[in-house]
């Protein structure tokens, strides 16, 4: 068994350790760490396993040596059970002829392809672990040695610096980036709010010399417009003044959500938000908060025989409101909707939250979703 690294694969290593210190993005440097550690320890299948904030199974598995055809048909990802799970209870570098021999083996889903030896190596940033590295099958058909062990505990060593330097990165993009919402701010509150005041009072102003009732009722109503988009500034204001990791912004997502429905429709429902609809939903009302506009849209497609429709999405006083509204047809209570409704009144229950359905205002039909935005559990 060899003891000593080679000339060749101390090159191997370092051209190794001089790749992964090349990028700055983390998703990239953490590809870009399994691919050279498989090459460097000549593994056919390479992963690399993030832990998650608990560090106690796998949050993320980035893979070298299976394709995305076989990725699909394999499903879901490994969490960090059976001897994968071994290096997360006990991280240091774990070393087995063959798998099927160890007793903590899980065994492999439907579609998995055959493995046989392997190689674990945990990568630490700081002290702390930070993931996995793992390796199956020689591509030399033999076992890993320990010089392969002592190259992939090297490089791992390189990982979590370069993993540490990444996040070093983000964090100084992600200040720059708020600097750039403090400045938008700034000059949405000093220049564009307070020029819609301007042309607001001017208008008010202009009322009371027109005569004319339409024309009246004209200007009116854009008053009526002009404080709705000074209360949506406003609310875009805060949302930019609200330090949000990056991640999903719950605006965009029910923007998109609408346009795809527009298809469906045969137009496209007009959104409007009030309050701090991003950084006040969490992941898990978002989620129910989507399919509540998906439904109610749903049920507009199919019986409303409506030209137009809104959906309305406000945080008050602690308090999530949805509100759907269209010019169809109206609400008949006898009519059936299969189980939408009752999906509805679901989806609020578990939040104690309340879910209404009436004759909109003239004609059409208004659904109003409302929950508490402090509950911290679901219920029922």
């Amino acid at each position: 068994m060899e003891h000593v690294a080679g000339p060749r694969q101390l090159r191997r290593l370092l051209d190794g350790v001089m790749t992964i210190g090349s990028d700055l993005d983390l998703h990239t440097v953490l590809h870009t760490i399994i691919s050279a550690a498989a090459e460097l320890v000549s593994a056919r299948y390479g992963a690399l396993g993030v832990l998650d904030p608990s560090g106690t199974r796998l949050s993320e598995f980035v893979t070298v040596g299976i394709d995305d055809a076989s990725h699909a048909a394999i499903g879901h990802l490994p969490e960090g059970l059976g001897i994968l799970g071994l290096l997360i209870v006990d991280p240091k570098p774990l070393r087995l002829p063959d798998l099927s021999e160890h007793p903590a083996r899980f065994g492999f889903p439907k579609n998995h392809p055959p493995m046989k030896s392997f190689l674990g190596v945990p990568i630490a940033v700081r002290g702390v672990v930070f993931g996995n590295l793992y390796f199956c099958d020689k591509t030399d058909g033999d076992g890993f040695t320990d010089i392969d062990e002592e190259l992939a505990i090297g490089l791992a060593a390189s990982a979590g610096t370069a993993i540490e330097n990444a996040r070093l990165h983000a964090r100084v993009a992600e200040f720059a980036t708020l600097e750039d919402r403090e400045r938008i701010a700034r000059d949405l509150h000093d220049t564009v709010i307070q020029r819609l005041f301007a042309v607001g009072l001017g208008l008010q102003a202009t009322m009371h010399l027109v005569s004319d009732p339409v024309v009246s009722a004209r200007l009116s109503t854009a008053v009526d417009d002009l404080d709705a988009t000074v209360r949506d500034v406003r609310s875009a204001i805060f949302e930019l003044h609200t330090t949000r990791l990056p991640g999903r912004s719950v605006r965009q997502e029910l923007i998109q959500l609408c346009g795809e429905s527009g298809r469906s429709l045969g137009f496209e429902p007009t959104v409007r938000f009030e309050g701090p609809v991003d950084s006040a939903v969490d992941d898990d009302l978002a989620n129910e908060l989507f399919a509540v506009v998906r439904e109610a849209l749903t049920n507009v497609t199919k019986h409303a025989h409506a030209s137009a429709a809104q959906v309305w999405i406000q945080v008050l006083q602690e308090t999530l409101i949805a509100r759907i509204t269209d010019d169809g047809v109206g609400y008949a209570p006898g009519r059936s909707s299969g189980r939408g409704l009752e999906n509805l009144r679901n989806r609020a229950k578990r939040y104690d939250g309340s879910f209404s359905i009436a004759m909109a205002d003239g004609s059409g039909t208004e659904v109003v979703w409302r929950v508490p935005l402090t509950a911290t559990s679901i219920t029922g």
